[in-house]
């Protein structure tokens, strides 16, 4: 495959990385949420350079989509890059209350600068920053205890900042999903476009049942057999595997003939929801 970059740059984009920019004085504690599947390729390197300066929270969503055990070397690699990392499903309320502990944990010295003063603790200004579609608004929604904030499922859906009460001690500000101007890398494009991430017109079907194929057939043969009732000749080629899956599934063309494009759209959208492995994508060097 050849490994070419990926280049875009939306002007809603732009305009959010300049209001980010403007109002990071403003800000005690910056939250980043990752999805815990890609919990490097989701991560925003230019936000990094904004923000390194503060502290931070970093939040792994849909933990119901990874494996516990991969994600545990992430955590770690975090927390010595300075911070504060929690692998959280975002509909638990149980994780939302370490997520608030941990901005708490985080902005202490702010809270404990005001009582010396003698003066009343401030509420603690959190900014919610990520790619698109990672949870961010599900985070402030759950936080706030509000379903008032419009949310959806849609790469870029959020194109404004709006501050948030939580309660005396907590603001938030949330931010739009902002990908960074070009992957140099395109692995980190695929793994971006498999979680859904990025519009999945950016890099073609095929490219990416390609990866996932060669991915899950190395690793994880064992589960695409178990999920499609397949044998181990199904997986001699990707064009074996879809065959088998449109056999299973009844994915027929009109004249009786397989639908092997449908099972391979079949394919990336069970991988995606989490139905054939749960896993992570990324690799720590």
């Amino acid at each position: 495959m050849q490994q070419k970059g990926i280049h875009w740059f939306p002007g809603h984009m732009q305009k959010a990385i300049r209001q980010i920019e403007e109002r990071i004085k403003l800000i005690d504690v910056v939250v980043e949420v990752v999805d815990s599947r890609c919990p490097l390729s989701s991560k925003n390197q230019y936000l990094e350079k904004i923000t390194q300066n503060k502290k931070r929270v970093i939040v792994f969503s849909k933990k119901d989509l990874t494996s516990l055990e991969e994600i545990k070397p992430f955590e770690e690699y975090y927390l010595k890059n300075g911070y504060y990392p929690l692998v959280c499903d975002l509909n638990n309320q149980n994780d939302i209350s370490k997520i608030k502990k941990a901005i708490a944990i985080q902005g202490k010295d702010i809270t404990d600068k005001y009582i010396r003063r003698g003066m009343k603790p401030q509420p603690l200004r959190a900014m919610i920053i990520g790619i698109p579609n990672v949870g961010k608004s599900t985070l402030i929604n759950r936080l706030s205890k509000s379903s008032s904030m419009s949310v959806a499922n849609t790469p870029g859906h959020t194109r404004s900042q709006q501050w948030i009460k939580v309660d005396k001690t907590l603001e938030l500000l949330d931010t739009p999903g902002i990908l960074p101007p070009s992957y140099e890398d395109k692995i980190t494009a695929i793994h971006l476009a498999l979680i859904g991430a990025m519009k999945i017109e950016n890099i073609s079907e095929s490219e990416l049942s390609d990866y996932l194929f060669s991915l899950l057939k190395k690793k994880y043969s064992s589960f695409l057999i178990e999920r499609y009732s397949l044998n181990e000749d199904s997986l001699v080629s990707k064009e074996a595997l879809f065959e088998g899956i449109a056999k299973r599934r009844g994915l027929l063309l009109p004249q009786n003939e397989l639908d092997t494009s449908k099972a391979e759209l079949l394919f990336l959208k069970e991988f995606k929801e989490g139905l054939i492995v749960k896993l992570v994508l990324d690799t720590l060097c």
